[in-house]
């Protein structure tokens, strides 16, 4: 039996985000519930499931855009704990950040920064700083 976009949307989730990302969707069960729904099945049911890049690549992509769009320091911590989940290295989500400052600027990286020093400190990663 095939799955459900929203079976599918889950195992992605769990896969990515693992808890952080399960609790998203249950703080939005008291209040939007659908929202959360959609985020699972469009997001992760949709586009997360697609060929063509790797979850590391998607990832990649992911912080980036949050940070260029800046203001979504929430989403930004959960997708940085994402990019760990898929193995992304923590000196490559410092360097992806670093390559933003000439198209975003300064004050949305260092917002990005800080996120990222907050879930190192929490998963006990000490990046190289190059």
């Amino acid at each position: 039996m095939e799955k459900t976009r929203f079976e599918s949307g889950m195992e992605q989730l769990k896969a990515i985000d693992g808890i952080g990302g399960e609790h998203v969707i249950q703080s939005l069960e008291t209040i939007s519930p659908d929202l959360g729904k959609y985020i699972v099945e469009f997001a992760f049911g949709d586009i997360y499931t697609r060929k063509g890049l790797t979850l590391q690549e998607r990832e990649m992509i992911t912080i980036s855009s949050l940070l260029t769009a800046g203001g979504c320091e929430a989403q930004l911590e959960v997708h940085i704990n994402g990019a760990l989940n898929v193995g992304i290295e923590a000196d490559k989500i410092v360097e992806t950040f670093v390559q933003c400052i000439p198209y975003t600027g300064f004050p949305k990286v260092l917002n990005a920064i800080y996120v990222a020093k907050k879930v190192f400190k929490e998963r006990n990663i000490v990046p190289l700083c190059k």
